[in-house]
């Protein structure tokens, strides 16, 4: 007899969670525990319900988002599989979340069935991304766009959402030194003299939302 995969919802939307549990429950061989409406409390119940597979949303309103979530997740003893079900589809989301540790990263667009397959893929260990999310790495991989690691998408990111060098130090727990330095990489590859360039480009490329 199959074992019955059990899943964790992590999303701050009531209805996107009441929907995903009536097509979770509905499916043979998988059973909701729990849902969170946060980073916070969705790293709680993993303590707690110590579930198979954990379906998490990657923008939440409790100051922990998905990625954040996801990382402490995977420094738990025994962690589960974390799957990334999102909106959002740039490089910068999508390399955050793999270098988090997820096991996979779907879109809420997905079919009914991909989402299924995913969750019982994701509790084999297998790795399991969206086919436009797989199409664009392998276009990552192939074209002759600036390559940026993940930290310096991660800056970047941080710089597009209005913070000052100070302030990206502190929320990565670096030196404002190493911010600086990330920068600079990035001017570089880009080939932009300034951090309202840097940002323009980037979203020009589909590296940033």
């Amino acid at each position: 007899m199959t074992k019955t995969v059990t899943v964790l919802l992590v999303d701050d939307h009531p209805v996107v969670r009441a929907g995903l549990r009536a097509l979770l429950s509905s499916s043979d061989g998988i059973d909701v525990v729990g849902e969170a409406s946060g980073g916070v409390e969705g790293v709680a119940l993993v303590r707690s319900l110590a579930p198979d597979v954990v379906l998490m949303d990657l923008q939440m309103g409790d100051g922990v988002d998905g990625v954040e979530a996801t990382k402490r997740i995977g420094a738990l003893e025994s962690p589960p599989h974390v799957l990334i079900l999102t909106t959002y589809d740039t490089d910068a989301d999508i390399l955050r979340a793999v270098e988090a540790g997820a096991s996979g990263y779907l879109l809420k667009d997905a079919p009914t069935q991909q989402l299924v397959d995913a969750v019982h893929a994701a509790a084999r260990g297998e790795t399991v991304l969206a086919p436009p999310v797989a199409s664009r790495l392998m276009n990552r991989l192939r074209s002759g766009r600036p390559e940026l690691s993940g930290r310096e998408l991660e800056v970047l990111s941080l710089v597009a959402s209005g913070k000052p060098n100070k302030a990206i130090s502190k929320q990565l727990f670096v030196s404002e030194a190493t911010v600086k330095s990330h920068l600079v990489h990035i001017f570089t590859k880009l080939d932009v003299d300034s951090r309202t360039a840097a940002v323009s480009k980037a979203r020009d490329l589909g590296l940033l939302r």
